[in-house]
């Protein structure tokens, strides 16, 4: 049981990729899929997918599998990853408001009121929200 599951995901895909591993798996929730979608829309990983449970890998819950992106020299397509908002300590923001992640190369996901979004998204629709991450 964590008590932050995006914290957990993005620390399972970031080891995953130090250890130059070519995919990873974590129980499935809708905000995860989410998040993975739009890193796999903006070119972070490769694919992402979603396993039903197994009765014979003795799964009992869904799970999200996802496929990461290396380059030609096994150098993992991002640099980084980021939890901003925690349990602990919630960090929201408005549409004026969104950091740029180095200058614009990296990118912020939020939580709004229209769903997840990057932040090139939120400034353009002009919302705020709930900063979740950051992705260089």
């Amino acid at each position: 049981m964590t008590t932050d599951p995006i914290a957990d995901m993005l620390a399972r895909i970031r080891n995953a990729s130090m250890a130059r591993h070519a995919s990873t798996a974590m129980p499935a929730s809708k905000i995860k899929k989410a998040i993975a979608d739009i890193l796999k829309a903006e070119g972070f990983i490769a694919d992402v997918r979603e396993e039903a449970p197994d009765e014979a890998a003795n799964r009992k819950h869904p799970q999200i599998r996802v496929v990461l992106k290396y380059n030609r020299d096994k150098d993992s397509a991002f640099a980084g990853m980021r939890r901003v908002s925690r349990p602990g300590r919630r960090v929201y923001v408005g549409y004026d408001d969104i950091p740029r992640v180095l200058s614009g190369l990296g990118v912020s996901i939020l939580s709004t009121s229209h769903g997840l979004m990057t932040d090139k998204e939120a400034r353009q629709k002009k919302v705020g929200g709930e900063l979740l991450c950051e992705v260089w």
